[in-house]
């Protein structure tokens, strides 16, 4: 009769049959509570969905962990889902001495994301605390990587701030996940300040991956210059240590538009952190279209105790002599420190690649 009655046209006849089963200390029968919930979910009928969900959850052979959470992806993305339902789902499933996952809310999101609703993520997640579900860090970093993927960015970096005052540490990526969308909308000075709040939050500590993502957000429009700058701040001021890869990729920008001075800062920048110098691209630069100063001023910034400067002096005046730049290369060499001029490998050089040599080698 149960099942007969499950429909729109026979609700209040379908609760009557319902409580005198239960009055009657009898069952509500579980193939037939997932055929008429199956019908109320067809129809659209989630209030009198989550009301017999209720009623088998209070019966001695109640529906599977499995069929909550159906229920609650069905609820979830209803045309207009209605919180409170949402948080009396997960109510009568918490009350039935039950716990929930963070993998539900994995699934929840996955609902969302397939029905174009992701940016209530946060919503439901609310929804879902009300009714007894405990979010941890992991949760809440889905919610703002949800929000971000949505496009909702300042929401997700209000959200994210919040949580944290809360007490909860979320995961460096991400902070790295809403920088990124910030930089990509071409919101470089929002992405910038995401940054600075991680630097309160994390103390200049593991921030390395959405650091790099600056880095990258600026220099994909034209701005390295100023992303030096906000680099160089952040190292002396903020003590924040920077990936060698971000040096490296920042470095390669700068030294190929011409800002060697810039590009040389960062050697000492990286030592400073136990890098060891990344040479390359000045000396390609070199080969091609460095000066004197260029040149010295690179030589100045890879000299040390611990980096065997002559090594870079060699490796320049090769490059330099088999591409042809004799002069420049005996410009460098004459301003060179006698321990370098005087060198028998330096000079074994020179001799061995005269111009004519020097014009086969490049040949």
């Amino acid at each position: 009769m149960a099942r007969v009655l499950g429909r729109e046209d026979c609700i209040k006849e379908f609760w009557d049959v319902l409580h005198k089963i239960r009055n009657g200390r009898h069952e509500l029968e579980l193939e037939t509570y997932i055929k008429v919930l199956e019908r109320f979910l067809n129809r659209k009928m989630i209030a009198e969905a989550v009301n017999l969900y209720e009623f088998a959850m209070g019966s001695s052979e109640k529906p599977s962990p499995q069929d909550f959470v159906f229920l609650l992806r069905k609820t979830v993305v209803s045309r207009d889902p209605d919180l409170n339902l949402i948080t009396r789902v997960v109510r009568i499933f918490i009350n039935a001495g039950n716990s929930i996952k963070g993998q539900v809310f994995d699934t929840v999101l996955k609902s969302l994301r397939s029905v174009g609703k992701l940016a209530e993520c946060d919503k439901i997640l609310k929804a879902m605390e009300e009714g007894g579900f405990v979010a941890d860090s992991s949760v809440h970093d889905r919610v703002v990587v949800g929000l971000c993927s949505a496009g909702r960015l300042d929401d997700a970096l209000e959200y994210l701030d919040n949580v944290e005052k809360a007490g909860y540490s979320l995961d460096p990526k991400t902070w790295a996940s809403l920088v990124q969308k910030h930089s990509r909308a071409g919101k470089l000075e929002m992405a910038l300040q995401c940054f600075y709040k991680m630097i309160e939050r994390k103390d200049g500590e593991n921030v390395g991956c959405a650091f790099d993502v600056l880095v990258n957000g600026f220099c994909q429009k034209n701005r390295a210059k100023d992303a030096y700058k906000i680099l160089k701040d952040l190292v002396t001021k903020k003590n924040v240590e920077p990936w060698q890869s971000t040096y490296k990729f920042l470095i390669e920008r700068l030294v190929s538009q011409g800002n060697i001075k810039e590009a040389c800062s960062l050697l000492g920048l990286m030592k400073s952190h136990g890098y060891p110098p990344f040479v390359d691209p000045f000396i390609g630069y070199m080969s091609k279209s460095g000066t004197v100063d260029d040149a010295l001023s690179f030589l100045k910034a890879v000299t040390g105790k611990e980096f065997p400067s002559k090594t870079v002096f060699l490796h320049m005046f090769e490059e330099l002599l088999k591409a042809g730049r004799h002069e420049l290369a005996h410009n460098i060499l004459s301003k060179s420190p006698g321990c370098v001029r005087n060198h028998a490998d330096v000079l074994d050089l020179f001799y061995s690649m005269k111009p004519d040599d020097a014009t086969a080698a490049a040949a």
